[in-house]
């Protein structure tokens, strides 16, 4: 059984008075322990795609099976909470608190879903320092570089040992060198941990990391091809 199972999904928003119609009859599979790339140029609703993927938002029409359970017709708390036992997002901008340091943001999943103040620590150390933050857990994020400031919010992704990683955009704000780090460690959180990586990059040379490239275009899925890398 497919982890993600998208069946003719589409996304419209009102405008005037007519429909804008961002996707057309989305149809999607994704197994457990994948890697995959959604590529489009802008306007071509791969970010939509996205949302829809990671319960941030909601189809219009269409059937989602997300890990054997339908998720398009859930309330906005039943989706916050699959979002916080199942998905861990990693975003362009990083999104850290910038008053909290490296420690307190990765332990903020946790907080959510209610584990023990010695817990969340203990797990955190262990998520920064998988990342190679052992020696930079206490700074503030004005204290790291752009790659450590993303690389704690991989280690927040993952601490909730959530099974699918979104990243949008994750190397967006960084230089060659450190998008490459970035890469080498998603390649490794899917091939030694089995986390499920879903990907959208606008860069050819990003989404080569991935096993499998989905482009969109136009709101409709373009080509969908395995990477031989």
């Amino acid at each position: 059984m497919s982890l993600i199972e998208l069946k003719h999904i589409t996304k419209s928003y009102p405008l005037e008075d007519t429909q804008l119609k961002i996707l057309k009859g989305i149809n999607l599979n994704i197994e457990k322990g994948d890697f995959v790339a959604i590529m489009g140029p802008s306007g071509s609703g791969k970010s939509t795609l996205m949302n829809i993927l990671g319960c941030l938002d909601k189809p219009t029409s269409g059937t989602y099976v997300l890990d054997g359970q339908r998720v398009e017709n859930l309330s906005a708390d039943e989706l916050a909470e699959i979002r916080n036992k199942k998905i861990g997002f990693v975003f362009q901008g990083f999104n850290l608190l910038s008053r909290t340091s490296a420690l307190e943001n990765v332990e903020l999943p946790m907080v959510y879903a209610n584990v023990p103040a010695a817990q969340r620590e203990e797990r955190a150390q262990k998520a920064l320092a998988k990342v190679g933050l052992k020696e930079r857990m206490n700074h503030m994020p004005n204290q790291l570089s752009g790659g450590q400031q993303q690389r704690v919010a991989i280690a927040r992704a993952v601490v909730n040992e959530a099974p699918i990683i979104f990243a949008d955009e994750p190397t967006g704000n960084l230089d060659t060198k450190m998008s490459v780090e970035i890469m080498n460690l998603f390649t490794k959180l899917n091939e030694d941990l089995g986390r499920t990586i879903i990907l959208v990059t606008h860069e050819d040379d990003i989404a080569h990391y991935a096993k499998r490239i989905i482009r969109i275009v136009d709101g409709e899925i373009h080509s969908d091809e395995r990477n031989e890398k």
